[in-house]
């Protein structure tokens, strides 16, 4: 009774508008009233202690690192050194543009940011060059995906902090997935340049590669600090999610000299409305998690799915299937952290490492941010571009049969998630 009224009410406020934080929060409250023997007392230090994970204090310096590598014109640079790289083959710009967003995901953590950068101008380069603009859309709108893949990843840090795992593990084992997907998408895209005799830009000479690569150095700098940081101890992820912000104003104010002093208050205050929004959102579904421990309704399901004699791909076919349909409709951080405490019992009990099984969720999560009706990804590409989003779905829409192929083969060859881990004896 107890499930069926939490995920009742859940879906309910859901259904009449009420934004998903507010519905996380006032389902667990409700439910806590109603059924529990906690004091409603708990609610309120149950939201405490969720602002005191150390944990998540990654995310808003993660959030401001990106905020100021877009700002800052980093984006840019990569995108010409991305060029200079790939440029001349055939279907060059769109496949740079890929590597662009490959290198942007690994500084900025955010999908949405990613697309956003790289879209801003990959996007426009594209069309004047002779590509079609849906053709830009789809493609940026996709491969802006990996920003929650390839490491950093705010989602990752959410996921380890709603299963207690360990984030510099789950950073290196979204490297090679996210590399593959990188290198997926840019073959899809030569076989299409090829059929379609897409431009390809001149090669790009020693020098002019020479010179990409000196403007983008700063930004590529930040990768090493990163997870050559987190991996050889020098810092814990939430540590380095602090150097990274501090070294992005520092290259953005006193390299590049993108922005100015002035500017630094706006970027503070657009990254600080993005922290709050998240972490508003975890808040209260670390209060929908804390009711589902509360009242033990984890280790009831699991419980069932045991008896039921599911078995480990039978357990992952349903994940997926869930985790695509909650995509559709709901934030990563949000699904992630209702569900995260709901599946990780299950999947440890049925042997599915849960390392590999954050990997799975967060390869939803991706689909998630390009699918209808919500898909985050849609909308920034919309704005970038001024296309309707209707036209920005249908460019979208070929695209998804490659992400939805990448998911199965995530999902059921766990050795692609685990080797870089288990390699460097994590």
């Amino acid at each position: 009774m107890t499930i069926l009224f939490l995920f009742v009410a859940l879906f309910a406020l859901m259904f009449i508008g009420v934004p998903v934080a507010v519905s996380l929060g006032l389902a667990g409250s409700l439910t806590i009233m109603i059924f529990s023997q906690d004091s409603v007392r708990s609610l309120a230090i149950k939201l405490f202690e969720t602002s005191e994970h150390y944990t998540l204090l990654a995310i808003p310096f993660f959030l401001l690192a990106g905020a100021f590598m877009t700002t800052g014109g980093v984006a840019r640079r990569l995108i010409d050194f991305a060029n200079a790289c790939v440029g001349h083959i055939r279907g060059g710009l769109a496949i740079g543009a890929v590597l662009a967003c490959m290198l942007f995901a690994a500084l900025s953590g955010s999908s949405p940011a990613t697309v956003a950068a790289v879209g801003s101008i990959a996007i426009a380069g594209m069309v004047r060059s002779g590509y079609p603009q849906a053709f830009g859309a789809g493609i940026v709108c996709n491969a802006g995906t990996l920003g929650i893949l390839i490491p950093p990843s705010v989602v990752m840090v959410v996921y380890a902090a709603a299963t207690e795992t360990s984030v510099g593990k789950l950073f290196m084992a979204g490297v090679v997935p996210g590399i593959m997907l990188g290198l997926a998408l840019m073959v899809a895209i030569y076989i299409i340049a090829v059929k379609k005799n897409l431009p390809a830009l001149p090669r790009a000479s020693f020098r002019e590669w020479l010179s990409a690569a000196r403007k983008a150095i700063w930004g590529l700098l930040l990768m090493v600090i990163i997870l050559g940081g987190i991996y050889s101890g020098m810092f814990t992820p939430t540590e380095a999610a602090a150097v990274a912000a501090v070294y992005s104003a520092f290259v953005a104010l006193f390299v590049y000299k993108d922005i100015t002093l002035r500017d630094c208050p706006k970027v503070l205050l657009e990254s600080g409305k993005l922290s709050i929004m998240l972490m508003f959102i975890i808040a209260n579904a670390m209060l929908f998690a804390h009711v589902l421990t509360t009242e033990q309704i984890p280790q009831a399901i699991t419980a069932w799915v045991i008896e039921a004699g599911l078995q480990p791909w039978m357990f992952l076919l349903v994940v997926n299937i869930v985790l695509l349909v909650a995509g559709a409709f709901m934030e990563p951080s949000a699904i992630i952290l209702i569900l995260a405490p709901i599946l990780f019992p299950i999947a440890v009990q049925l042997g599915i490492d849960p390392i590999h099984l954050g990997i799975i969720m967060v390869v939803n999560m991706e689909i998630g941010l390009i699918t209808p009706p919500v898909g985050l990804n849609l909308f920034v590409a919309s704005a970038v571009t001024g296309m309707p989003v209707t036209q920005v779905i249908r460019a979208v829409l070929p695209w998804l049969a490659l992400m939805l192929s990448f998911l199965v083969i995530i999902t059921y060859v766990p050795s692609i998630s685990l080797a870089l881990p288990n390699w460097l004896g994590m």
